[in-house]
Formats: structure tokens, C-alpha cells, sequence
């Protein structure tokens, strides 16, 4: 008699399903901990900069970006990074170093944006100093976490 019962149907350990599930929980609490960071170190530097007297008035409209906008789409964007994190490790052979490039590649599209404004450089230069804020906390936290993971 060979492994199979006698439904002719073989026996499959659950552990694949369980450590699949282990892997995902592991990079999305690490992922939910480093947005945590992401957004308040994003928000003090905002904050800081604002003391120093930049005023982030964006002349398309006149409208000054408040403290919390900071936060709330810094919150936004990195959970999207960890959906494409996530992603990854579910597709990729090589999901971190994918991870990376990928990550990296948008943060730099993201930098065209306040070139764009037409804000004054103060304002131009702290919105280009606060969309690498995350991207050094988030990158190398879900990049670790994918190396960790698989």
C-alpha cells in the first residue's frame, strides 16, 4: 500500500496554508508599525519645518497643506506600499528585492509633484525632504520583512 488512504485521495499537511498565513500576518503587522512611524516622523519634520518658518502654501488655489494632510496620506501611500509588498511576496520569486526597486521608482515619481507646484523653495524643498521621510522608514522596514518572511 502506498501514502494514499483508502479514498485514493493523498493526505496534504495544512502547514503550507499556515505558514502562508504566518508570513502575510508577520509583514502586515511590520508593514501597520512602520506606517505608524512613517506617519508621525512625516508629521514632526512637517511640523518642524513649519517652525522654521515654511508656510506650504501651494499657489494652486492658495491653500496652506494642514499638519494632519500629512499625516493622512502619508498613512495612505504606505499602506499602498505594503499592498504592493504583499503582492509581491504572494507573486514574486523575489519579492524584497522587487520590493526595492519598485518602492524606490515610485518615491522618485512622487518627487515630480512639488517640483510642479510652483511653490516657493522653501516649500518645495521641505515637500521634497518630507516624501523621502517615509520612504526611509517604509522601504527598509517592509524590504526587511520580506527577506525575514519568505
Amino acid at each position: 500500500m502506498n501514502a494514499r488512504n483508502d479514498t485514493g485521495v493523498g493526505a496534504v499537511p495544512a502547514s503550507g496554508r499556515t505558514s502562508r498565513t504566518r508570513r502575510l500576518r508577520g509583514l502586515a503587522g511590520t508593514g501597520f508599525i512602520a506606517t505608524l512611524a512613517a506617519m508621525v516622523a512625516t508629521t514632526l519634520a512637517a511640523a518642524l519645518a513649519q517652525a522654521v518658518g515654511v508656510d506650504f502654501e501651494v499657489p494652486d488655489g492658495g491653500e496652506t497643506i494642514p499638519l494632519a494632510g500629512f499625516a493622512v496620506v502619508t498613512g495612505f501611500f504606505s499602506v499602498v506600499g505594503i499592498v504592493i509588498a504583499v503582492a509581491l511576496l504572494r507573486w514574486s520569486t523575489r519579492p524584497a528585492g522587487r520590493f526595492v526597486w519598485t518602492a524606490v521608482s515610485l518615491t522618485a515619481i512622487s518627487l515630480v509633484p512639488p517640483l510642479l507646484s510652483g511653490a516657493n523653495t522653501a516649500t518645495t524643498t521641505a515637500l521634497l525632504g518630507l516624501h523621502l521621510v517615509p520612504a526611509a522608514v517604509m522601504i527598509p522596514a517592509l524590504a526587511r520583512a520580506l527577506r525575514t518572511v519568505t
